[in-house]
């Protein structure tokens, strides 16, 4: 049976789970594969994924490269025991689930950015499929737990899963690269009198009439307001998630899952047009403009009219 399971699983998959057939140790028992992960961690998070190698983990451990592939077969299979690795979080007890179910997800979304917190290379490993290794099934069904007395169906947790999982990744590299980005030197901090004004001058009501008003007011720049940006989003996504459950409780019809919107063609004939429509709503902002300051001067000038009039009457 163990054989069964072992041809049916990948690799690493395999690895992972302990039903893959180890190669015997030597006398000094120095290798296996829990050292040549930790091994590997250890470098991606002191000099990033791209400084992983089967020749650095095996120079790192003081044995031959070739050694190595006597417990994995590829650098693949060291990529994918390095994510389950760190997946391998503190999960809440049975009964330390939170006082609701949004306060559940709202920690168990929470999880995922504090792993690339703790290992930024994490997101830079690209995802092949389902989860299959036992750390990140331990977090997903900490997620299942936290939705076990909502009234939704097992595809509709997944999907509320997905999304949820999908949205603190998201964030959570897009905190890591600016984090990084400003520690290299690369961007200063996205505040400043003169760099809003700097802004202003480019970002002008008729070319970007919404990003205009918040551009002048340091709100575009600003990252020191008091707003959290993530949990804002997340908040949103479960005031989205409880309006759906009540209106299923209520009967109320639901849209459960919509047709994808169709991508807009890569087309030169498309892009041309595009920037016609472009220049067309900027001249039609600035023939509007126009017509506000034509309308104003008439205004005034009938107001001097009348006054004349009056004075002429008097």
């Amino acid at each position: 049976m163990a054989e069964e399971v072992e041809e049916a699983l990948p690799r690493a998959v395999a690895l992972s789970w302990g039903v893959a057939e180890r190669p015997q140790r030597g006398p000094k028992r120095e290798l296996s594969i829990e050292r040549i992960i930790d091994t590997a961690v250890s470098i991606a998070d002191h000099e990033g994924l791209g400084a992983v190698s089967m020749s650095r983990i095996a120079t790192e451990l003081g044995f031959t490269t070739m050694s190595l592939y006597r417990y994995v077969t590829s650098k693949d299979d060291v990529l994918a025991l390095m994510q389950d690795a760190v997946c391998d979080v503190p999960i809440p007890a049975e009964d330390d689930r939170g006082t609701d179910w949004r306060s559940g997800l709202r920690r168990w979304s929470m999880a995922s950015i504090e792993v690339i917190q703790a290992h930024p290379w994490f997101p830079d490993i690209p995802i092949s499929g389902i989860p299959l290794m036992p750390n990140n099934l331990a977090v997903l069904d900490w997620g299942l737990r936290e939705m076990r007395d909502l009234p939704l169906t097992d595809a509709e947790k997944m999907g509320t899963a997905l999304l949820l999982s999908s949205y603190a990744r998201a964030a959570g590299v897009v905190e890591r690269d600016v984090r990084q980005s400003r520690e290299k030197g690369a961007q200063p901090p996205q505040n400043g009198e003169a760099l809003t004004a700097a802004l202003a001058e480019l970002v002008t009501p008729e070319r970007f009439p919404d990003l205009a008003p918040l551009v002048a007011s340091g709100g575009y720049a600003d990252d020191e307001d008091e707003q959290d940006d993530f949990a804002f989003g997340l908040e949103r996504i479960l005031d989205g998630i409880e309006r759906y459950i009540a209106a299923r409780g209520s009967g109320e019809p639901v849209v459960a899952a919509g047709p994808r919107p169709e991508p807009i063609p890569h087309d030169k004939a498309v892009r041309e047009a595009a920037k016609q429509r472009r220049e067309a709503e900027k001249a039609l902002r600035e023939a509007r403009k126009r017509e506000r300051e034509a309308i104003s001067r008439a205004r005034e000038r009938i107001a001097r009219d009348k006054e004349r009039e009056e004075r002429e009457r008097r």
